[in-house]
């Protein structure tokens, strides 16, 4: 069984049209990420996976449910960590589970789960006390209580430092490792390509692009370029005295030359070198999954990989 199955599924407010026609799946074992700035349209669509909006057009399959009407069975195989999540002040992370279990009316190892999570240290320490990574744990931690299917992860490391991050990166990666299927939505960059199988880039209710991040790169990427540091007149040598294509980025002091043959860098070399110009570093570098992004939607990347809204309308699109 196919764990997602996403066909023609549309959500309007007014006349926005959160989530416009738009068709996917999610293959069982994946960890699948879903991108784009604010306002993409991509909480709609995983709330409507979820079973909490419903939908005005279009299929969709969820373990094999209809996630609106057959809401409490879904519920019962799913598990899901919201954006910032948050938790009683007072009860500590193995409490927690006891709790979420009696809850769920299921017997579980708390033991067994907080290792998972790697949160065995952290156990007996009370939820309020306990740092920003231990939190979003804790949540990993609730959200595997019923042994889920499918995980639903919004954002899991928003406002993390960089190691908490990557303590969650390792946690998710052995979810995946067990045979977890894993929806994944982020703001940062980086954490899509290290995590996600394949991802799906939103940009106003439709999917702009989709695969894995070496097929969309690919696909819409520049390809390989050599990029020399120095001035204007550089750029402007090697374009008059080779065949080859120049840009120049002035805010960078770069010159930038596309490399349709590895031989392409020798003649640029070459040029540069007889230029009697200064000039400093040089790379050859390929487009990243940041460059493409830009290139694709409506929001800008920042120093640290995350997106940035430009679209100025709110994530309940």
């Amino acid at each position: 069984m196919i764990p997602i199955e996403v066909s023609s599924l549309r959500k309007c407010y007014g006349s926005l049209k959160a989530v416009d026609d738009i068709s996917f799946q999610v293959n069982k074992g994946e960890v699948f990420g879903l991108l784009g700035p604010n306002g993409a349209g991509k909480t709609t669509t995983i709330e409507i996976l979820e079973g909490l909006r419903q939908r005005d057009g279009g299929n969709v399959k969820v373990l094999g449910f209809d996630p609106w009407k057959n809401g409490y069975e879904l519920h019962k195989k799913i598990g899901v960590i919201p954006q910032d999540f948050n938790f009683i002040e007072k009860i500590t992370p193995r409490e927690a589970i006891i709790y979420y279990a009696d809850l769920f009316n299921i017997k579980v190892n708390p033991d067994d789960i907080l290792k998972e999570v790697l949160l065995e240290e952290s156990a007996k320490v009370n939820f309020d006390s306990l740092s920003g990574g231990q939190k979003q744990k804790t949540g990993l931690a609730l959200s595997l209580v019923s042994s889920p299917e499918l995980l639903f992860l919004d954002e899991p490391t928003t406002g993390l430092d960089p190691n908490a991050r990557r303590a969650i990166w390792e946690v998710i990666r052995g979810l995946k490792a067990k045979g977890n299927t894993i929806i994944l939505t982020t703001h940062y960059l980086d954490e899509a390509q290290q995590l996600s199988d394949r991802v799906a880039i939103m940009d106003h209710g439709h999917i702009v692009a989709m695969g894995t991040t070496d097929e969309i790169i690919a696909q819409y990427g520049s390809g390989e370029r050599l990029e020399i540091r120095g001035p204007e007149q550089l750029a402007q040598y090697i374009k008059s005295n080779t065949e080859l294509q120049v840009d120049y980025d002035k805010l960078r002091g770069i010159v930038s030359i596309p490399l349709k043959k590895q031989i392409d860098a020798l003649a640029a070399l070459a040029a540069a070198e007889q230029s009697k110009t200064d000039w400093g570093d040089i790379q050859t570098r390929r487009d990243s999954l940041d460059d493409v992004f830009v290139k694709l939607v409506s929001g800008k990347v920042g120093e640290q990989g995350e997106i940035l809204d430009e679209t100025k309308q709110g994530e309940a699109t």
